[in-house]
């Protein structure tokens, strides 16, 4: 991901372009896992989707180097390897908290190795491009997926979850006012992040910083999100997960307006990208706690896929929009915009939150 602006701008695609196709590579987020989660649901076979999506997103993505400067044909390699991804992102969130049962609230240190090889990866690559063109991103990324795709045979096959009848309908679960001002919050923290995760690379760039630097701060970004990830559980023991959510709204919003306004200051933003383990990883570990329970064990599948669709939905629709303005609005502005989408945010989240307590009290 924070590379993949530069690698499409080499390849001469233009701001539009770049931004069109990084909201196609999140697109299949949209629908796709509702698609697995369905079939995962119904046939119990979480972590055989899991080992088949793994496979099949390395294979097409040796799609990548027949594709040259074609806009169509990239999207289309794009579109079909993050089909296939989504087979795994929300169903082996669902594995991981099946396999935990009650010891759920140690989710974080699980997740936190998805972080490390995030940032092993990212730093790694950073120096690497400064001395080799970059058209080599390809390359290391179809490694990677080679890689994850045998690892994925090892992962142990999680318990049964013993079978209840469905209390309500999937439907009627996210009708719940809880449920439904929690999806919208997640759409739009997401939404506020499509300008960082599709331009923040090429914003550095323009702003004169070397791609070393560039990588490590996103190394550093993600470093304060594995250690966040090794106190998750100790912060939802403490706090309630919409206090907590609420904190990670307020600070994605302090540094999304850093990054408009004080990306020429580098003690300013290396600080805020510290700021990453709220705006994603408490945050995420918040809503993994709150779909395990608000979601009944036959709708983990689909919960997660709501999740996740939201996900993409929103980084999609951020950087087709991104990408639209670029030029004409300029990164102040647009990070700035998003910040505004994390008070909004703030809002919707505070009210479901009173609306929670009332309920409580009377009860």
């Amino acid at each position: 991901m924070p590379y993949w602006g530069l690698y499409l701008k080499s390849q001469n695609f233009n701001e539009e372009a770049i931004g069109q196709l990084m909201a196609i590579g999140m697109l299949t987020r949209i629908f796709a896992p509702s698609f697995w989660g369905y079939l995962a649901d119904t046939t119990g076979k979480r972590i055989e989707l899991v080992r088949l999506g793994a496979s099949m997103i390395t294979i097409f993505w040796v799609g990548i180097f027949f594709v040259g400067h074609h806009f169509w044909l990239m999207a289309a390699v794009l579109f079909s390897y993050s089909f296939f991804q989504n087979a795994i992102l929300a169903q082996f969130e669902a594995v991981t908290i099946t396999h935990l049962q009650e010891r759920r609230a140690d989710y974080g240190k699980i997740r936190l190795w998805g972080s490390l090889g995030f940032i092993a990866t990212v730093a790694g690559l950073g120096v690497l491009f400064d001395w080799i063109a970059i058209s080599w991103l390809p390359v290391t990324l179809l490694l990677c997926a080679f890689v994850a795709a045998v690892i994925s045979f090892i992962i142990p096959t999680p318990p049964l979850q013993p079978s209840h009848n469905l209390k309500k309908p999937l439907l009627d679960t996210v009708k719940q006012s809880k449920v439904w001002r929690f999806l919208v919050v997640h759409f739009l923290l997401q939404l506020s992040h499509a300008p960082y995760y599709s331009f923040f690379s090429v914003y550095l760039e323009e702003k004169g910083y070397s791609r070393t630097v560039i990588g490590f701060l996103w190394s550093l970004g993600v470093l304060a999100e594995v250690v966040a990830f090794t106190q998750t559980h100790r912060l939802l023991h403490k706090f309630s997960e919409y206090n907590l959510i609420q904190w990670c709204l307020f600070l994605a919003a302090i540094r999304w307006f850093a990054i408009a306004w004080a990306v020429d200051i580098p003690s300013i933003l290396w600080t805020v990208q510290l700021l990453h383990a709220f705006s994603f990883a408490v945050f995420h570990a918040a809503a993994m706690q709150f779909i395990f329970r608000e979601f009944e064990p036959q709708q983990q599948g689909q919960g997660q896929a709501f999740y996740s669709a939201l996900w993409g939905l929103g980084v999609a629709i951020g950087s087709w929009l991104t990408g639209m303005v670029w030029l004409s609005w300029g990164a102040g502005v647009i990070f700035s915009v998003a910040a505004l989408c994390c008070v909004a945010a703030m809002l919707i989240i505070k009210d479901s939150n009173m609306k929670v307590c009332n309920t409580l009290v009377h009860k």
